[in-house]
């Protein structure tokens, strides 16, 4: 292990630590004469070349004095979040928080925190992304400066109390935006009120655990139409919409020998006098796989997260009402969800998708062996790739070979050229999609 890359690390978490409380303890205000205050700190080393000592000595009293007054304060107070059970990546929403004064007199002047879990990353997290991005900073693909973010799941804005009488509840709406998707954890609230200058703030902080699920991103998409013909799906409609082995009821015959008891119709026997059974047909329907490519060295690649998305907009934009969908991939193993006909809906496999992770530990050809034990009953297969490479141009001339018609998009890094080979697909261009970061929703438009 690189001993230089863990002090790093350690680095790194002490630095986030430190301006994670000073955002936090410091306002505005008082972030400005703190920033003022280092600023003269520095350039007054020598007070016979500089006056600037003078203005440092102002500005550490003033500091002093706020640190003196900013403890906690000794007020009780208890807290409800009205949160929403979902919300979606990119895109901000609101929530209430209730919160009640517990003591005799009344709490103005107050604002309102939010305690998320901490976001900071594992050393191997952290090192894998460090390593992806020096790659990828080398070959004048990214900037630095997108790390800064990176592990960020939501920004919440400061919210103000309006004041709160003596044993009563008030209300408070809270803005949120995630920037990621997965399982966001709230730890806790904390009511803040400023010092008489206005510098630092004292806390009071309530324990209020809570999540909600982010979901993916979605983007807008034309109606599409996806290639593929109505298949013979063994158990027919009880396949999708009841448990067991039944089909769909066409008519009433006489009994043969070795028709199951469970299949004759009692009031007709009684009626005819001899036994007759329901007669049954099987089902064709069709039947689309949406194949999501999750074999990526980097755990938090933005590549990764931007196929999660276009997954999930075709999960949004494929009607399910008379056909099936399946989403295949492989994580800790192979997974295999169904939605369309009465099975699973579209809002849960977001949920699916929400929390889908890269997997490092197995190679491509798992994801292989799960779609080519499906390909029998598909229809047709949309296929989202992460890279194009040997394995991956194989995958998708076997499924060629096999005769199931394919739509293929790879996502790519910004300012990378978009023109790749389509391999087995470069007779039919219209199958084959480059979607590259920055302009996915462009590319998605171009789909028919």
């Amino acid at each position: 292990m690189n001993p230089v890359l863990k002090i790093l690390y350690r680095l790194y978490r002490l630095y986030s630590g430190l301006r994670y409380r000073a955002q936090r303890r410091f306002t505005r205000p008082g972030l400005a004469m703190l920033g003022a205050l280092i600023a003269v700190s520095l350039t007054g080393l020598d007070p016979d070349l500089s006056a600037s000592y003078q203005a440092f000595t102002v500005l550490l009293c003033f500091v002093l004095v706020a640190v003196c007054f900013a403890g906690s304060f000794s007020a009780r107070f208890s807290a409800v979040r009205l949160l929403p059970t979902f919300g979606t990546a990119g895109s901000p929403f609101s929530y209430r928080v209730v919160v009640r004064n517990l003591t005799a007199e009344t709490q103005s002047g107050l604002s309102l925190l939010e305690n998320l879990a901490d976001p900071r990353p594992s050393f191997q997290d952290w090192r894998a992304v460090r390593l992806a991005e020096d790659k990828l900073v080398r070959s004048f693909r990214v900037s630095r400066r997108r790390r800064a973010n990176l592990f960020k799941l939501a920004t919440v804005k400061d919210a103000a109390v309006p004041p709160a009488p003596p044993n009563q509840e008030t209300e408070v709406r809270v803005e949120l935006t995630p920037l990621r998707r997965g399982v966001l954890r709230f730890t806790g609230v904390t009511l803040a009120r400023p010092d008489p200058l206005g510098l630092l703030r004292k806390f009071v902080t309530l324990p209020l655990p809570q999540t909600a699920l982010i979901l993916p991103q979605r983007y807008p998409m034309p109606p599409i139409a996806l290639p593929g013909t109505m298949k013979y799906q063994e158990g027919g409609v009880a396949l999708a919409a009841s448990v067991g082995q039944s089909e769909e009821f066409v008519a009433l015959r006489d009994y043969r020998n070795g028709d199951p008891l469970r299949h004759i119709h009692w009031r007709s026997w009684a009626k005819a006098g001899k036994p007759v059974v329901k007669e049954f047909e099987d089902e064709f329907f069709v039947r689309h796989a949406l194949v999501l490519d999750t074999f990526t060295e980097h755990a938090h690649s933005e590549v990764f997260e931007e196929a999660v998305s276009v997954a999930a907009s075709f999960v949004c934009t494929i009607q399910t009402q008379e056909s099936l969908l399946d989403l295949l991939f492989v994580g800790p193993q192979s997974y295999c969800f169904t939605a369309g006909r009465g099975l699973a809906h579209m809002e849960q496999m977001l949920e699916i998708l929400a929390s889908v992770r890269a997997c490092r530990d197995q190679s491509f050809r798992a994801l292989e062996h799960l779609v080519l034990n499906h390909v029998g009953s598909l229809s047709g297969c949309i296929c989202v790739l992460v890279a194009w490479d040997d394995d991956r141009r194989n995958f998708i001339e076997k499924l060629r070979l096999l005769g199931v018609p394919i739509l293929a998009l790879v996502i790519v890094e910004p300012g990378r050229n978009p023109s790749l080979d389509p391999g087995p697909l470069r007779d039919q261009p219209h199958s084959f999609h480059v979607l590259e970061i920055g302009q996915i929703e462009q590319g998605l438009a171009r789909l028919r």
